[in-house]
């Protein structure tokens, strides 16, 4: 049989912790899997940012990416690959581009989703020279702030159409705190959305190709307290609801790595913010939840790179519009969306190659999470964000949390705890 190689290329910013796990378990794994009558090897790579011809052959079969929506090279680069040479992306370079925070307000409200009341409002501060300050002496209708907080209904947020990290966004109770906020906002095209009522929990889901990973969340925590460790907190249903939720939304979009934000109310799961397509990945943030993302950014990456899974370029929203326009509950078309979410991430036979070629991961990563060396990724990563005097407590702190959640797998293996 011939030997061939698969290369998976990380495109890295400021991340530290889970390259190097990624990088440890695909050594360990030491895969040579027999498929299509070859042997099939895989190796990584972190990719370096250089010039490119447009007709160049890249090296990577697959590349998981977590800086094209803010690093304009890699982001054409990311375009080039995908387009001219059938690499796989994590995620989708064309999504990533075009799908704002608006974009997936309209298409999940388009699809019957309960996505809270939401305005968008043109920017308060308008350039004062050119075509705009001529189109906004010509057109721009004075309007009445107040009223629209009135309609939208108040507590509510404004918050930029786009982006994330919680940048820009301000919490408003009344009228008066509307016109403060709005007149700080400068240039930015604004979204005012209403806060869900008496919500009793915050969740948020994360997404690896068919793999969704539902966690409790408090914002009001310090970035290293947010995402909580905590059990049962959602009963069979709602979990269901939520992982179906998060799936429906990132093959939608075409996003591989997403996360989705949801308050519940009156046992409904609303979602506020899910154009995340690079989400946390640290282990300073995830903690508990960490070793979960690093096994699911494996295997799906093996996953697509072993198949040759061809990259979808362009949306493919048909279906799910004729099921939004059926006459049937919004729980009974999730269900339809789902199916297709499902098919989409090809997830019966992802199961079924998991099974086949990846059982043996969660015994190595129960190892690894557990060694010298990776309390030693998180010291490095606790050394790049805290002061050199806190670096020993938070690197206990973080390991220590591993560290529970290898108990909880052992557990839920029927192994022995080490």
């Amino acid at each position: 049989m011939a030997v061939e190689t698969r290369s998976i290329g990380l495109s890295l910013g400021a991340d530290l912790c889970w390259p190097a796990a990624f990088e440890a378990l695909l050594a360990q794994l030491d895969l040579h899997l027999e498929i299509g009558g070859n042997i099939v090897r895989f190796e990584v790579e972190r990719v370096q940012v250089e010039p490119f011809n447009l007709r160049g052959r890249p090296k990577y079969d697959l590349v998981l990416d977590r800086i094209t929506h803010w690093y304009m090279h890699t982001r054409e680069w990311m375009k080039k690959i995908t387009l001219m040479d059938g690499v796989y992306t994590l995620n989708n370079p064309w999504s990533i581009q075009a799908y704002e925070k608006h974009t997936t307000y309209c298409a999940m409200m388009r699809l019957g989703l309960p996505i809270p009341e939401t305005w968008m409002i043109p920017p308060k501060v308008n350039k004062d020279s050119g075509d705009e300050a001529i189109m906004v002496r010509r057109y721009n209708k004075l309007f009445d702030l107040g009223g629209v907080g009135e309609a939208v209904g108040f507590p509510a947020f404004l918050k930029p159409y786009d982006g994330g990290g919680w940048v820009g966004v301000e919490q408003v109770k009344s009228r008066a705190e509307l016109s403060k906020a709005y007149d700080k906002s400068g240039e930015r095209v604004q979204h005012l959305q209403q806060g869900v009522p008496n919500w009793d929990l915050f969740i948020r889901g994360i997404g690896v190709g068919p793999q969704v990973n539902v966690m409790k969340y408090d914002p009001d925590q310090p970035l290293h307290g947010r995402y909580r460790v905590a059990f049962d907190f959602l009963d069979a249903e709602e979990d269901q609801t939520a992982r179906k939720i998060v799936r429906v939304i990132n093959a939608f979009f075409g996003w591989d790595f997403n996360s989705c934000e949801m308050l519940r109310s009156a046992g409904t799961l609303h979602p506020i913010d899910f154009a995340n397509a690079c989400p946390d990945s640290q282990v300073t943030s995830l903690h508990y939840h960490f070793p979960w993302l690093v096994k699911a950014l494996l295997k799906w990456s093996i996953f697509c790179a072993a198949t040759k899974r061809p990259m979808r370029l362009n949306a493919h929203w048909h279906g799910y519009l004729e099921i939004a326009d059926l006459d049937l509950p919004w729980q009974e078309k999730l269900e339809m969306y789902d199916q297709i979410a499902r098919k989409h991430f090809d997830s019966e036979a992802f199961a079924a190659f998991c099974e086949e070629h990846l059982s043996h991961l969660d015994q190595l990563a129960y190892d690894y999470f557990g060694t010298a060396a990776f309390k030693e990724v998180v010291r490095l990563k606790v050394a790049a964000l805290y002061p050199a005097h806190e670096i020993d407590q938070f690197t206990d702190h973080f390991f220590g949390l591993v560290q529970f959640w290898r108990k909880t797998e052992a557990e839920r293996l029927g192994i022995q705890h080490a």
